[in-house]
């Protein structure tokens, strides 16, 4: 019985080689000669649709339109053609089991071997059409004829992607498919269309007036893609060179990293990409700033952890107050600003050994300067952060959160002196930046920058140790004259404001909510200090 494929691509790429090969057609420099191509196997029979029909015939390939074996003409604007018992019971039929080879004889039915079909590109429209064009980019008959043929690929060889065409056409040259070879075809199959499904169920889903964790769905779907090595090259390693791992993008709406651009430098690691998601996220949390005041934001952050966050009237005032914040922890760290960087400021940083640099974009000095630096990550970084929720894996499960985009909090004087006005904006600031580190978190700041951080501590006293030691080691203070600290949570005991007012800490911006809320107050009075509620606790773990 002669051997029947039906293609229907919506990507072309490789499509007429395979064809070809099928049906023996020999390219139009060769003549025409269908069924005597050496190369090729017998004949098959090819069957296909609409705009991939006429393309093969206009390249000299014979088809047979679906249509001719449904017996139903296409319809609804091609919405309905291959949906069809004639099709599907092509595909499904077991070669193995006699009632399903009879069944088909029975209804003058034949087989389909062979199943080349990609969908409707929904990934890359989603997000950039209106909403009801955006709809018509769904693809039904695909994704169903693919499902068909993969559940029965003990007998049918099923591709989705053109990369896995030469190896089917040399495996056939050689007498067949391999079974091994067929499943693994048919699992990439499932591993699409569930992507697929994912991409359309958040498009759905999808609504800017609430959170999709308002009322959570019942299923946690998520869709990804492994980037292009010519964007991001293989990861050689996770944490530790013994770890196995791999970097997916989100397959639909482009976050911040998906639209990044390397510029220069080695490959990208695990270990980097990580402290790029969380510098650039932190950078651009200080838009607003930028917008409203001209202020450009630059972090720096070492294995995870901010090391240096300050606001300056340029670029280069940022980078060196952020560089100056932690002179020590800056080496071999991630270096992201909110602002296009400029020459001067590339050779203040071309003077480090930094890791990454990234930016919404670069002068053509400042390439030139970071260039020079042989394995220095460049990244232009267009987009804000488009994320609204994150995730953290647990063993055997996933947490969901929505992102941590809240507004400044409230600004609630709860002792007997107001902050000086002069620190008012230095408590605005250490309020935003220590959102950014690991609880416990405390930081000490001054002249918009980070003067002191004590991140990741299990107690809050020694949170406030470590940032005020290190703000009175000097950095950007000259020594202890910082006068604003920061808290991303309440404080349990008196004991931090203690601290704080023997560093000469005059002002302290917290959330509250303590039920010992009033010993911190009464010490903060007592000992001539300001502090600051904002009811909004920046927990980061």
């Amino acid at each position: 019985m002669q051997k029947r494929a039906l293609i229907s691509v919506y990507h072309k790429d490789g499509i007429l080689e395979l064809a070809r090969f099928l049906t023996g057609t020999k390219t139009a420099d060769a003549g025409s000669n269908a069924g005597n191509n050496a190369d090729s196997i017998v004949a098959w029979e090819i069957l296909s649709t609409g705009g991939t029909a006429a393309y093969l015939r206009e390249n000299g390939i014979p088809v047979t339109d679906v249509s001719s074996v449904t017996g139903f003409p296409e319809c609804l604007d091609g919405r309905v053609k291959t949906l069809h018992p004639a099709i599907h019971a092509g595909l499904l039929a077991r070669r193995d089991d006699p009632a399903h080879l009879k069944t088909l004889s029975a209804l003058n039915l034949a087989p389909i071997d062979l199943v080349a079909v990609n969908l409707y590109p929904f990934f890359e429209k989603a997000g950039k059409l209106p909403f009801a064009e955006t709809v018509e980019f769904i693809d039904i008959g695909g994704p169903s004829m693919l499902r068909s043929a993969a559940k029965n690929f003990a007998a049918v060889t099923v591709l989705t992607d053109a990369a896995d065409y030469p190896a089917v056409i040399e495996a056939m040259r050689r007498g067949d498919v391999p079974a091994e070879t067929r499943r693994r075809l048919a699992a990439k199959v499932f591993n699409l269309t569930s992507a697929y499904d994912a991409a359309i169920a958040a498009f759905l889903f999808d609504d800017d007036a609430a959170s999709p964790l308002v009322s959570p769905p019942a299923y946690w779907a998520m869709s990804l893609e492994l980037p292009h090595a010519d964007r991001f090259p293989p990861l050689r390693y996770g944490e530790n060179p013994h770890q196995k791992a791999a970097f997916y993008l989100s397959a639909g709406k482009k976050g911040a990293l998906g639209a990044m651009e390397q510029l220069a430098g080695k490959a990208l690691g695990y270990n980097n990409i990580r402290d790029l998601d969380l510098a650039w996220k932190a950078a651009a949390s200080f838009n607003d700033f930028r917008d409203s005041r001209g202020l450009c934001a630059a972090v720096a952050v070492k294995h995870v952890s901010p090391c240096g966050i300050a606001l300056g009237g340029t670029p280069l005032d940022a980078f060196k107050k952020a560089r100056d914040a932690d002179p020590v922890s800056i080496f071999g760290g991630v270096v992201a600003l909110n602002m296009p960087v400029d020459g001067e400021t590339a050779r203040e940083m071309a003077a480090l050994f930094l890791e990454i640099v990234a930016a919404p974009d670069f002068t053509d000095d400042a390439l030139t300067v970071l260039r020079g630096r042989k394995d220095l990550r460049i990244m232009r970084a267009p987009l804000p952060p488009a994320d609204t929720v994150e995730m953290i894996s647990v063993d055997g499960g996933l947490l969901v959160q929505e992102c941590d985009t809240a507004p400044d909090a409230a600004w609630d004087v709860v002792t007997r002196l107001r902050p000086a006005p002069e620190d008012e904006d230095d408590l605005r600031f250490a309020m935003r930046a220590v959102a950014w580190m690991r609880s416990n978190a405390i930081v000490v700041a001054k002249d918009l920058a980070t003067a002191g951080i004590g991140s990741g501590e299990t107690n809050r006293v020694s949170a406030a140790a470590l940032a005020l030691q290190r703000a009175a080691s000097g950095g950007i203070t000259g020594g202890s004259t910082a006068r604003v600290l920061a808290s991303d949570a309440f404080f349990p005991f008196a004991d931090t404001v203690e601290a704080a007012a023997a560093a000469g800490i005059k002002s302290i911006i917290q959330p509250g909510g303590s039920i010992h809320d009033k010993d911190s107050i009464e010490a903060c009075d007592r000992l001539g200090l300001a502090m600051v509620f904002t009811g909004t606790r920046r927990f980061k773990h």
